[in-house]
C-alpha cells in the first residue's frame, strides 16, 4: 500500500527507536509440499529467493503502548532471504495493523509493507482468545488460540542477534533492523485458522504445530541500517 503524499502529511513522524509494551501470539506455521503460498506475497526484488524450507510464522500483537499508541497487528513472515549485506534474514512480506500512523512510520522506519485493517479482538471467550481481521469489509483472517497456564520469563536478549534480525526492500533502499524483546511466554494453540488467499497466505494449506503466548512484553524497535541498494 503506496500511500499519497498528502495521507503522510497528516500523520506525525514517530522516528526509531520505539518502545513497546504488549501481549500477543506467535505460531510456526508449516505448509504442505508443493505449496506457493509463502511466495504469493514476497516482492518482486525477493521472488525465487527464500529457498526451499516449508516453515513460516505468523503473529499476532496487541499493542498496548507504543510511540504511536495503542494498535494491532497481524503479520506474516515466509522465511528467510538473502539481502544486500551478503546475509539471510526473515523478511515480513504482509503486515496489518489498526491506524495509520504505525502504517506511515512502519514504512518509512524499518520499511515493513505495513496495511490499515480493522481489528475485532475479544479476550476469554469460552476459553480462548479471538481475533478477526478485515479490511474494508472485506475478511483477511479470524483466528481462535487457547493459552495454558505455565508462565516462563523470556530473556530475548540472550536470543542471537542473527535470529532477532530482519530485513525489507522497499523503494530501491534495504532495510536492516534487530529488535529486541523480553517478558513471559506460555505455551498455547492455535485451535482455528482461517483465512481469504486473495488478502493472506492461505492458511488452509498449513498446520500450525508450535504456538505461544506472548504476555507483558517489552520490545525495542531499533534504527535501521539502511543502504541505498537491493
Amino acid at each position: 500500500m503506496n500511500l499519497p503524499a498528502h495521507t503522510e502529511a497528516g500523520v506525525a513522524r514517530a522516528p526509531a527507536p520505539w518502545l513497546l509494551h504488549g501481549r500477543g501470539y506467535i505460531s510456526m506455521l508449516r505448509f504442505a509440499p508443493g505449496s506457493s503460498e509463502q511466495d504469493r506475497f514476497v516482492p518482486a526484488s525477493l521472488q525465487g529467493r527464500r529457498g526451499h524450507s516449508r516453515t513460516a510464522w505468523m503473529m499476532f500483537v496487541d499493542y498496548s503502548q507504543s510511540d504511536v499508541g495503542p494498535y494491532h497487528e497481524l503479520l506474516f513472515i515466509p522465511g528467510s532471504f538473502p539481502f544486500a549485506d551478503g546475509r539471510r534474514h526473515l523478511s515480513i512480506s504482509r503486515i496489518f495493523v489498526s491506524t495509520l500512523a504505525s502504517v506511515v512510520n512502519g514504512q518509512n522506519n524499518w520499511g515493513i509493507p505495513k496495511e490499515v485493517a480493522q481489528f475485532e479482538v475479544r479476550y476469554g471467550e469460552q476459553g480462548l482468545d479471538r481475533v478477526r481481521v478485515t479490511q474494508d469489509g472485506a475478511l483477511i483472517a479470524e483466528l481462535d488460540y487457547r493459552s495454558y497456564p505455565l508462565p516462563l520469563p523470556f530473556p530475548g536478549q540472550l536470543t542471537p542477534g542473527s535470529l532477532r534480525t530482519l530485513g525489507q526492500h522497499r523503494d530501491g533502499k534495504t532495510f536492516i533492523y534487530t529488535p529486541s524483546a523480553s517478558g513471559w511466554i506460555r505455551p498455547a494453540q492455535l485451535k482455528r485458522m482461517h483465512s481469504n488467499p486473495q488478502l493472506f497466505a492461505d492458511l488452509s494449506q498449513a498446520r500450525a504445530p508450535l504456538s505461544v503466548a506472548v504476555s507483558r512484553f517489552r520490545m525495542v524497535f531499533p534504527v535501521s541500517r539502511i543502504l541505498d541498494h537491493y
